[in-house]
Order: structure tokens, then C-alpha cells, then sequence
């Protein structure tokens, strides 16, 4: 073969080795159900080390779930990452996502691998971050207020209408905080509490982290969060304690799920394997997303809320992740407490 078939055929090869990798890439559809600053950089992170483009709708959990659910037949969505642990685990007790086993699962926390094994391999712990809440020191300074230290002081008269938390339908969070609840104190007495709560709130929120949000601009005295909530909001300099209840609380282990039936499945695969690498987890802190890393070897953020400081309950997540579990305190919080919410 002379030089000018070679260099024609080598041609020929690059070109098709180009058009192979282009396939290769494609696509990848993704719902975040983070903070939307963790998710934009998860997004573009991905994006510039792969080449693969991404999708991204940023959801709240509960929201992800049902939508999911929804297009069970046809679905639209390739992998779901973040957002608490019940609604992936529903979500998996309903097969309505993929088992993967991933070959960074050695690289992973205990709880993080124990999640992936209660749910069959069909979710794994990303992040993990305690349940509890923020307040605007300048509004209870100003107020004369004593800071709440328990779930207790949050039925103080004076804290009438100063309070937001999420709604358990739509929000993982304030699902945790419902099943935190009936765990610390029984199900009769977390609903008679929940009713008694239900005077000083103002709004019940679509998203998890917006009541901490409101209470950092000043709209509302307190907001019932995942504490690293409130101390991304700290962090970004409003003037916002963050505090863990006395009596205990529980904790949400953030996970990953790949949707069964995903048309990108093996890019669902490589965005799995890469978000729980230890150099991802290290950059949350870059969008002051303070949760605990799943990677054992990943930076954990000085700002973040360690466990070892914080009373800890031992949160249920399999019977608390259990679909007739889920929907039954769900339709009672919606007759007894959203009914007559203000």
C-alpha cells in the first residue's frame, strides 16, 4: 500500500474512531434533588470530563418520585441523584430502578453500602447530613427570644407564625423530620405535636431548603432543615445558627439511583461510578454543600455537622423507606396537620 492509501485509510479510521466516540457520549438525563448550585456543578463537572451532555431538571425527592412513578412505562429520566434516602428506597421496593453494583462500592462509608444493600443494590448513599434547624440570630436577638435548643421549645407562643418547614408530600426533608418525629416520640404523640407545631407555621414549603432560605433573608424567624443547609446559609455570610435538637433527631442518607428501563444506561453508569469518586465529593464544598461524603477518602468540609456532635437517633430507613409505611403517615399528616394548615 503506498503512503497516500495509508494516510487515506488512517483517515478513514480517526474519522470513524470520531464518530464512534461521538455515539459513545450522547446523552444523559438527570434529576438532581440537591441544592440547584451543587447540581449546576455536578452538571458541568461531568459535562467538560466526559463529553457526555446533561440533561438536568432540578426536583425535590418527594416530586422525583412521582414522576418517576409516573412514567414507570416510558421513562424519560436516566439516573436520579440526591435528595433523601426514603423516597429512592420506595422507589426501589417499587422496581422502579435498576440494580448496579458498582466497582466503587469499596470506596464507600458502611451506611452508604448498607443502603445499597437493604435496597437490593437499587440505590447507594451519596452523602448523609442530621435533621434539625436554623434561625435568624439578629430576629431573635432583636425579639428578646431564647435560642431553641429542642423540638420542645418550637411550641413557644411567641414563635407564632416565625416558623417554616417543607411539606412531607413534596419534600424529602420534611418527610425525615415526620418519620424522625414519630420515632423520638411514638406516632399519637409526633402527630398530637405536629398539630400543636402547625400555630407558629407560617408556610410549608415545596422545597426542602427554602424555609432556612427565608430565614436567612429575614421572612421568617426559624426554618426546620437538614442542619448543612443551614450552614451553607451561614457560609454565605447571613446570620443564621444552626442547631440539633435536644431530645435527638434523625438523618437523611442522600442517594443515587439508576431508573429502570433508562435509555442511557451505561452513561447513567459512568455518571454512578464518577459521583462517588473521592475528587466529586471533595468539590461539594466548592457550592458550600457541607453533608458528610459517602467516599471514605473523600475532603470532608470543615463547616459540615458531624455526627459524633450530634444526638442521633437510629433512623429506621427501611421501614421508614416501605411504600404502605410512607403513604400511610403521609395521608395522615395531609388529615390531620395540611388540612388545617394556615
Amino acid at each position: 500500500m503506498n503512503s497516500i492509501k495509508l494516510i487515506a485509510a488512517g483517515l478513514a479510521a480517526s474519522a470513524s474512531l470520531i464518530a464512534f466516540n461521538a455515539n459513545a457520549e450522547g446523552s444523559l438525563n438527570l434529576i438532581c434533588s440537591a441544592d440547584v448550585v451543587i447540581c449546576e456543578q455536578m452538571q458541568g463537572d461531568f459535562q467538560k470530563e466526559t463529553g457526555i451532555s446533561v440533561n438536568m431538571v432540578r426536583l425535590s425527592s418527594g416530586e422525583t418520585y412521582a414522576k418517576i412513578r409516573a412514567e414507570a412505562r416510558n421513562p424519560k429520566t436516566d439516573i436520579w441523584w440526591g435528595g433523601t434516602g426514603d423516597p429512592h428506597l420506595q422507589a426501589a421496593a417499587e422496581n422502579l430502578t435498576e440494580e448496579y453494583k458498582s466497582p466503587m462500592l469499596g470506596e464507600l462509608q458502611d451506611w452508604a453500602v448498607k443502603q445499597a444493600e437493604s435496597a437490593d443494590y437499587k440505590t447507594v448513599g451519596i452523602y448523609a447530613g442530621a435533621l434539625g434547624w436554623g434561625y435568624n440570630t439578629e430576629i431573635f436577638a432583636s425579639k428578646g427570644w431564647k435560642e431553641p435548643k429542642c423540638w420542645a421549645d418550637l411550641l413557644d407562643p411567641a414563635l407564632k407564625g416565625e416558623i417554616q418547614m417543607a411539606n412531607p408530600n413534596s419534600s424529602g426533608t420534611a418527610y425525615t423530620a415526620l418519620a424522625s418525629l414519630v420515632q423520638i416520640m411514638g406516632e399519637d404523640e409526633a402527630y398530637d405535636y405536629m398539630e400543636k407545631l402547625n400555630a407558629n407555621i407560617s408556610q410549608y414549603t415545596k422545597s426542602g431548603s427554602a424555609p432556612v432560605k427565608a430565614a436567612a433573608r429575614g421572612e421568617t424567624g426559624l426554618g426546620i432543615v437538614f442542619m448543612h443547609d443551614a450552614v451553607s446559609q451561614t457560609a454565605e455570610g447571613f446570620p443564621v445558627k444552626s442547631v440539633a435538637p435536644c431530645e435527638g433527631t434523625g438523618y437523611e442518607i442522600g442517594s443515587m439511583s439508576i431508573v429502570k428501563g433508562a435509555k442511557n444506561v451505561e452513561n447513567a453508569k459512568k455518571w454512578y461510578d464518577w459521583a462517588l469518586s473521592a475528587p466529586v465529593q471533595s468539590r461539594m464544598k466548592d457550592a458550600k454543600s457541607f453533608q458528610l461524603p459517602s467516599n471514605k477518602s473523600a475532603e470532608i468540609p470543615k463547616e459540615a455537622p458531624r455526627f459524633e456532635d450530634i444526638k442521633l437517633i437510629d433512623y429506621d430507613f427501611k421501614t421508614y423507606g416501605e411504600p404502605e409505611r410512607r403513604k400511610a403517615l403521609l395521608e395522615r399528616w395531609d388529615r390531620e396537620i395540611g388540612a388545617k394548615a394556615n
